[in-house]
């Protein structure tokens, strides 16, 4: 898989946002009328851009959120893919979509896919953006999962050099914050990288039915031996927060964004970093339901998403990576600063993508993520 990073990023300027950019000749059908949008619940929050969007074209907009890729996918799926026009499902829960046909292929006659980093758009066919020969998915943002840390408990920690073990230290009781559902990877990296527990840097998970079995045993096992050291459970962006503002963790396995905002608006101890076994990698994705109504509006978002300047805010304020080609040429200084510190030299090479996932692996996650939920 082709790598990028963002080092030589410029200084962002002031920017406006202009309508004869957004649209083209055969979106005059998207220059009125509603578009529904179901959004992870950090994305639109703290910035302007669906009203930008809505004085650029006159489409008003209607925000829903979710905070988990099984919300969205299990309303979706109980709509029969109707009442939302546009998604972002993580790219590797495309097969879920797919078996019950709630996504229509992208028409990319409407769409720009020009405006897209050309390396993510290729590398996405391979991670669940397609379907029998059919892009379903386009590539929106990008972040890890890495880990978030108190500096001042764990002194001269570095990204790329601090471990997945560091949070099952036996001198850290009940201040280790956790994902059930990912955290069986980190430890599966750890214990691969020492030697306890063989897994081919994870992927032993979704090799086969009786490997992945071996490797979620292998990984409850430890972590039930090191119980004492969970502090919290998260599941969303607002949990992962409270779980170091408020639950009293010093360390955990977060997302980017968890540790990136506690250090720009809580406090300069925490930091944000990818452990040297590797972090895990996500991508977020665009698509369009099945049953989706408002179809030309919803290119025309897509369109607009997709604009360098507008990527750039989007990640300004998320601290996620727009996948908008040249959206670098925009970001705060701050944001760059962010995306330095979290990814030194070496670290964006040695990450875990996450695969596209196979019923045996999503079933058996789930039972051992019941298992380690009721342990």
């Amino acid at each position: 898989m082709t790598r990028f990073s963002r080092r030589d990023l410029m200084k962002a300027g002031a920017f406006a946002i202009a309508a004869p950019a957004v649209l083209r000749a055969h979106d005059a059908l998207a220059t009125s009328g509603s578009l529904n949008v179901y959004a992870w619940g950090d994305y639109f929050d703290k910035n302007t851009l669906l009203a930008d969007f809505t004085n650029a074209t006159g489409v008003k907009v209607n925000l829903s959120t979710y905070g988990s890729n099984e919300e969205c996918e299990n309303k979706l799926r109980a709509a029969g893919g109707k009442g939302f026009d546009i998604i972002f499902p993580s790219v590797d829960t495309g097969p879920n979509y797919y078996k019950d046909n709630l996504l229509q292929p992208i028409d990319e006659s409407k769409f720009q896919s020009s405006l897209i980093i050309p390396s993510i758009y290729r590398n996405s066919l391979k991670l669940g953006a397609a379907y029998r020969g059919k892009r379903y998915l386009v590539p929106f943002d990008w972040g890890t999962e890495g880990i978030t840390w108190d500096s001042t408990k764990f002194p001269g920690k570095k990204s790329g050099e601090i471990s997945y073990g560091d949070m099952w230290l036996a001198d850290h009781p009940k201040q280790t914050a956790i994902r059930q559902k990912s955290v069986f990877n980190g430890v599966a990296l750890y214990l691969d990288a020492t030697g306890e527990l063989k897994s081919d840097r994870g992927m032993d998970l979704y090799k086969s039915e009786a490997d992945s079995r071996r490797v979620f045993e292998g990984v409850l096992k430890y972590i039930l031996a090191h119980k004492g050291n969970i502090g919290a459970y998260w599941n969303n962006a607002t949990e992962a927060t409270a779980a170091f503002t408020d639950a009293g963790c010093t360390i955990g396995q977060t997302w980017d964004t968890t540790g990136i905002l506690l250090h720009r608006n809580t406090d300069k101890k925490w930091s944000y970093g990818m452990p040297k076994e590797g972090g895990l990698a996500w991508t977020d994705t665009l698509g369009i339901p099945s049953g989706a109504a408002n179809v030309e509006q919803a290119y025309a978002f897509a369109n607009f998403i997709y604009q360098p300047e507008v990527g750039a805010r989007f990640a300004n304020t998320t601290g996620y990576n727009s996948c908008a080609a040249g959206a670098q040429q925009f970001l705060s200084e701050e944001a760059r600063a962010a995306f330095d510190a979290a990814y030194p030299a070496g670290t964006i090479d040695n990450l875990f993508w996450w695969p596209m996932q196979t019923d045996f692996y999503a079933k058996l996650r789930g039972e051992y993520v019941e298992k380690l939920t009721n342990s």
